[in-house]
């Protein structure tokens, strides 16, 4: 037997009180690219604006910043994706890393980010699709990117993962082509030539400054967490998971900084767009055109609105249809979502809801103006107080409980990663946080009620397996 396959006859989801009904169909590549894919390559192309003016044109150093940050988090995530292999990411891990209840509130804030991602992603490419034509309503292109996306989650994970690898194919080929035509238009004395003010500018630069672009730039990050929720559909050993969540990271991290470099060095007028900011969310494409004219502006706008609104929202709607199955199946959520389909073996039902509030969700923001600002700061909230109960969780489990004594990764990692996370959340946008913060209190009220019920969460196999290593 090899090594790898010694490694998953231990780690199958059986040990912790589960059969195993997902489909294990993925290899790491797959993984890998599902975890770029929800990040999105060119991610950057649609909050470019955005980042500019908060960070007084320092693109490229949130970006930095952002995904060190971040890397404390992955960390966070391999080393519980590989003590628990299930699905259910943060929900799944401080439910066994602390306690259920805890776990039950985590997977409650968490939902927030996940449920609304989708939403968020159908709008803004919806309003993109809209700009290019605008004889089609933003509402329709919502329904068509929603059911497209909803019949590949359907067909199974081995059609998901096909098609992620061409669209993954096709997002590096337009950013190839803008990084060409972007450094050669630099070269011939375009924009303002080549210098390090995207890295670091004195006459701008500011920690507060930064981490308030941070805030904002991190939203390019979520997602690669989403491969924790693959857990039970990966073929190899549980080190893959936590490999490709870095990997991704990694790369996607490379591939930001290097196009926003490049972005901000040919944006017209910088003073104006640090003094006004991006309104209208055209920063990037006026950047490329200058760089390539007309064609280059309307081939990344167009690129953008086919990344959110199929390629990024069809994986996440795959891990929110995960994370939805994960709470059903230990009845923390209603019981008809843990439904498993016989041959596609994809969580159907979690998967036509997610569809459903997404087309509810998108509809009614396109009555606010306000709708992708507001749902942007309530994803990254959602998440960000998420990734804090995770780093809790690392210390719980491994520090406390197994009395670990591989500091860095145990303890001083999940430390430094609350640390910068809290201060995102704490800088984050009142509304957010006041949604925030009515959405958990909500989490409360039902976790009260389930206990006053005699329904105290609780998770199958805890306290057989609360080691975490293979019995």
């Amino acid at each position: 037997m090899t090594e790898s396959a010694a490694e998953s006859s231990v780690d199958g989801v059986e040990r912790f009180g589960y059969r195993q009904e997902l489909k294990r169909s993925l290899r790491f590549g797959d993984l890998l690219v599902y975890g770029l894919i929800f990040m999105v390559p060119i991610a950057p192309f649609g909050i470019f604006g955005s980042v500019f003016a908060g960070s007084g044109g320092m693109v490229a150093l949130a970006y930095l910043v952002g995904m060190v940050a971040m890397m404390f988090t992955a960390n966070s995530y391999a080393q519980m994706s590989r003590a628990f292999p299930m699905a259910g990411s943060v929900y799944t891990y401080a439910g066994r890393g602390i306690a259920a209840p805890v776990g039950f509130l985590a997977g409650w804030v968490i939902i927030l980010d996940y449920v609304l991602v989708p939403a968020l992603l159908y709008l803004v490419a919806g309003v993109a699709m809209n700009l290019l034509v605008p004889a089609v309503p933003v509402w329709v292109w919502l329904v068509l990117f929603i059911v497209l996306n909803t019949v590949v989650n359907y067909l199974g994970i081995e059609m998901t993962a096909r098609v992620n690898k061409v669209m993954l194919v096709g997002e590096l080929i337009v950013l190839a082509i803008f990084l060409v035509v972007g450094i050669v238009a630099l070269a011939q004395g375009r924009g303002r030539g080549f210098d390090w003010t995207p890295l670091f500018n004195a006459g701008t630069f500011s920690w507060p400054v930064v981490f308030g672009a941070v805030s904002i730039a991190v939203l390019s990050f979520l997602g690669f967490d989403g491969i924790s929720m693959l857990a039970e559909e990966n073929q190899g050993s549980v080190r893959s998971l936590g490999k490709a969540m870095i990997a991704a990271l990694l790369l996607a991290g490379l591939l930001f900084i290097v196009q926003t470099w490049v972005a901000s060095l040919l944006v017209p007028d910088p003073a104006v767009l640090r003094k006004d900011g991006d309104p209208a969310g055209t920063a990037f494409y006026d950047a490329a055109r200058v760089a390539g004219g007309g064609w280059l502006a309307g081939l990344t706008a167009l690129t953008t609105a086919i990344a959110w609104g199929f390629a990024n929202s069809l994986v996440a709607q795959a891990a929110t249809s995960r994370l939805l199955y994960a709470m059903a199946r230990d009845r923390q959520l209603p019981r008809f979502l843990a439904v498993v389909h016989p041959t596609r073996r994809v969580p159907v039902n979690a998967t036509l809801l997610v569809a459903v509030v997404s087309l509810v969700l998108g509809a009614y923001l396109t009555t606010r103006d306000d709708g992708i600002t507001l749902m942007s700061s309530l994803v990254n909230f959602g998440a960000m107080t998420a990734f804090l109960v995770l780093h809790v969780s690392v210390v719980v489990h491994f520090v406390v409980r197994q009395r670990s004594r591989d500091w860095f990764r145990h303890l001083v990692c999940p430390v430094l990663g609350f640390a910068i996370l809290l201060y995102v959340v704490i800088n984050a946008k009142v509304a957010a946080q006041v949604l925030g913060f009515a959405w958990l209190a909500v989490g409360v009220v039902v976790l009260v009620a389930f206990t006053a019920t005699g329904r105290t969460p609780r998770l199958s196999g805890v306290g057989d397996e609360s080691s975490g290593e293979p019995s």
